[in-house]
């Protein structure tokens, strides 16, 4: 089994004296894990870090095994938020929440592609958390678990719709839902389409709702919670005031 294309490195862990062995996120091959000998040296570390853009030439005897990988950089990569403490901490959410959903070997060129346009939004502050909702809504609809944002659910209108319904993922307009308001998921308004702006308490709510769906429908049945990560960069943007 071979491949040579680019990828995105999720992250990397030591393995004997001199290598890592990477988990690589590719547009065609899906996330796979390749050995590399001497990414321990200095001279390759820079480039594993989470995020890291590269061209990988993967090999392995059969699809079971554990490849190996020849990995050069593309571009800046996280090298370019160093001085960004607050995006660092969201780029290794993401590179978490997608190691963590996304099985093995398996194509979701969404995934990659929703990825990759995270990727490019972490350097407008502004922006970013949003863009990161709306790659976790991408990750679920990849998997088969989309949130279905179009109509209510209970009166088939597509106005005012304010919320979601925890158990299916569908929207739920205002009229219709207000005698359950306690038990629905707040839909903010940038979900529904980019020029919705974005309103104090909005991130929040989009974050809350995709977490729901993670945990019920892609964490939860592996025994997993959401990870470390994700909260870390959650309690980041609540002390900045960014939710």
């Amino acid at each position: 089994m071979e491949f040579h294309e680019e990828a995105f490195v999720l992250s990397a862990r030591a393995h004997g004296d001199t290598g890592v062995v990477v988990d690589l996120l590719t547009e065609t091959h899906g996330r796979h894990a390749a050995y590399v000998a001497g990414g321990a040296s200095r001279r390759m570390k820079p480039f594993l870090q989470a995020g890291a853009r590269v061209i990988a030439d993967y090999r392995a005897r059969t699809s079971d095994h554990l490849g190996s990988a020849r990995l050069e950089p593309v571009g800046e990569g996280p090298s370019a938020l160093f001085d960004d403490g607050l995006a660092l901490t969201g780029l290794a959410a993401a590179a978490a929440v997608a190691q963590g959903a996304l099985p093995e070997r398996e194509p979701h060129p969404g995934a990659f592609l929703a990825f990759e346009a995270l990727m490019s939004a972490f350097r407008i502050p502004s922006v970013w958390p949003a863009i990161f909702v709306r790659f976790e809504a991408g990750l679920l609809e990849d998997l088969g678990f989309g949130l279905d944002l179009s109509r209510c659910a209970v009166t088939g209108s597509m106005d005012d719709l304010i919320w979601v319904s925890p158990r299916t993922g569908r929207a739920v307009s205002s009229d219709a839902g207000a005698p359950y308001a306690g038990k629905l998921l707040k839909l903010p308004p940038f979900m529904l389409g980019a020029q919705a702006g974005l309103r104090d308490g909005d991130v929040r709510a989009g974050l809350d709702l995709t977490g729901h769906f993670l945990e019920q429908f892609v964490f939860h049945p592996q025994n997993r919670p959401l990870p470390e990560a994700r909260v870390w960069m959650i309690d980041k943007l609540a002390e900045q005031g960014r939710l």
